[in-house]
């Protein structure tokens, strides 16, 4: 729905798993779109590669293995929608790496801002890193943002016009 909703052609995912979100994605995609879906894990890499080839919309998709700050590092063309949902604690990291590349009006979708409730007492390091992230967007003068409390929580960062 947000990829439909915001027009977006061009889609970032930081971190795929199994697949289902950048499936999910696609579909939102013009026939002509293109998301890149980054993850580490090779196990997950074979799981994705079977679903999207069954997938009608799996064409639009390109996984790039390794390290998604390497593989942003790469990238030169603006960004309509990046979706965040990888280690935690590279949240903020994967944040200031793509918001430069999010098109003016794009947006930046990061799962989990919630963390089962645990942002409001944080005990480890992934949690931590949340509460800094959750802080920094809201408080970003670049990004308009909303927090929806779906499920594990979503936080939404709209890019300012220039």
């Amino acid at each position: 729905m947000l990829v439909r909703l915001t027009g977006a052609r061009r889609v970032l995912e930081i971190g795929m798993f199994t697949g289902y979100s950048a499936l999910m994605m696609a579909e939102g995609l013009p026939d002509d779109g293109h998301l890149i879906t980054c993850d580490v894990n090779p196990r997950a890499e074979a799981i994705a590669r079977r679903y999207f080839a069954e997938s009608k919309h799996g064409h639009k998709i390109e996984i790039r293995m390794g390290p998604a700050l390497d593989t942003i590092k790469t990238l030169t063309e603006p960004l309509d929608l990046v979706f965040i949902d990888a280690d935690k604690t590279n949240y903020l990291n994967y944040y200031e790496a793509v918001l430069p590349l999010v098109r003016p009006g794009g947006l930046i979708v990061a799962d989990n801002v919630l963390w089962s409730g645990r942002v409001l007492n944080p005990k480890d390091d992934d949690t931590r890193a949340i509460v800094e992230f959750d802080k920094r967007v809201t408080e970003d003068s670049r990004v308009e943002n909303v927090c929806l409390t779906v499920r594990d929580g979503m936080m939404l960062a709209w890019k300012r016009p220039v």
